[in-house]
């Protein structure tokens, strides 16, 4: 190759290069957002992290792939030391294979559950701004995204339901967890084709 055919190659190696840089950094800066929201007629800074669907690799493919077509990112809670908000869990029946996820897109977060008995058609249990649940949580007066969601076993329910005077049957599958950090949680169960919310209080 001649000296003029290098300086080609090393202008297109140059410019891949930049074009691939350039994504990665488009990439980090979707991993974390900063900005200001309106709390009691006051401007508080805020600061959101996400991972990507790729960050779970434990997702089953066709899960996946639907999460990519719909622009997800996987927020995390200002507590999270790892990856958090997918939840694996026997959601639709005892000895199911289930997953909850929070999926956060264009400023909303959308609770997605996909079912082992139909993969390609999640249904959405809760819709609300990204920045619906935010709590501070140190002294810098920064919120952080405080909303989570858990497996909840028929013991971890019972276990919050030690408080009533008349307890419910015992669960016969999995609750989910959807938290509000540091301020309560609700637990959704799926019961004859249909999602309800569990009582912890008489």
């Amino acid at each position: 190759m001649g000296r003029k055919g290098i300086i080609v190659l090393n202008l297109a190696i140059l410019a891949f290069v930049r074009v691939a840089s350039a994504q990665i950094d488009s990439s980090r800066s979707n991993l974390t957002e900063r900005g200001h929201v309106n709390v009691e007629g006051r401007e508080a800074p805020y600061l959101i992290r996400r991972l990507p669907v790729s960050s779970f690799p434990e997702l089953p493919p066709v899960i996946a792939a639907q999460l990519d077509q719909r622009g997800c990112m996987i927020p995390q809670t200002y507590q999270a030391h790892r990856p958090e908000n997918v939840v694996h869990a026997s959601l639709e029946r005892a000895g199911s294979s289930d997953w909850a996820i929070l999926c956060s897109s264009g400023g909303t977060v959308q609770l997605l559950i996909f079912f082992a008995s139909s993969p390609k058609e999640p249904s959405i249990l809760v819709t609300e701004p990204e920045t619906a649940r935010m709590e501070t949580h140190d002294r810098s007066g920064v919120l952080g995204f405080a909303w989570g969601i858990d497996p909840a076993s028929p013991r971890r329910v019972r276990e919050a339901q030690l408080e009533m005077e008349h307890h419910p049957p015992l669960l016969d599958h999995d609750a989910l967890a959807d938290v509000f950090v540091e301020k309560g949680t609700v637990y959704h169960f799926f019961t004859k084709n249909a999602w309800k919310t569990i009582d912890t209080t008489d």
